[in-house]
C-alpha cells in the first residue's frame, strides 16, 4: 500500500481498528508506530504477562493476496530486527515477547474482518 494516494490515512486508520480490537480482547497498547534502527512496530502491546510486537495488515476487496499473506520473508526479518532493537534499547532482552499480526479485510456482515494470528512470525 506504500506510495499510494490515501494510504498513510488508510494506515492509520487500520491501526487504529486493530488497536480497539484488540484492546477489546484485553490487550493494553503500550505504543503505536514506533520508528527504530531496526525498522518500524505498528503497534507494541502486554497481553497478559508478555511484550507483543504487532504487524497490522489491511487488504481490500480486489486484493490478490490476503493480508496476513502479505507479509514477505524480508518484511519478517525487518519486524524480527525492530523488535530485537526495541527490547535491547528498553533493556527487556529477557522479557518473554511475541510477533503477532493482526490482518483486516473489508467485512461482510460488518465493517471490518479482522484475523489476529498469535506468534505469527517467529525469530
Amino acid at each position: 500500500m506504500e506510495g499510494k494516494p490515501g494510504s498513510k490515512a488508510i494506515g492509520t486508520q487500520t491501526e487504529a481498528v486493530a488497536a480497539r480490537y484488540l484492546q477489546s480482547r484485553g490487550v493494553s497498547i503500550l505504543e503505536r508506530n514506533v520508528y527504530n534502527r531496526g525498522g518500524e512496530i505498528d503497534l507494541i502491546g502486554q497481553d497478559g504477562d508478555t511484550l507483543v510486537f504487532f504487524e497490522v495488515r489491511f487488504r481490500g476487496l480486489n486484493s490478490l493476496v490476503g493480508a496476513a499473506e502479505s507479509i514477505t520473508p524480508s518484511k519478517q526479518r525487518k519486524l524480527i530486527r525492530a523488535a530485537s532493537f526495541y527490547l535491547h534499547r528498553n533493556g527487556l532482552s529477557s522479557a518473554p515477547c511475541r510477533i503477532d499480526v493482526v490482518a483486516i479485510a473489508p467485512g461482510e456482515v460488518s465493517k471490518y474482518r479482522i484475523q489476529w494470528i498469535k506468534n505469527a512470525i517467529q525469530a
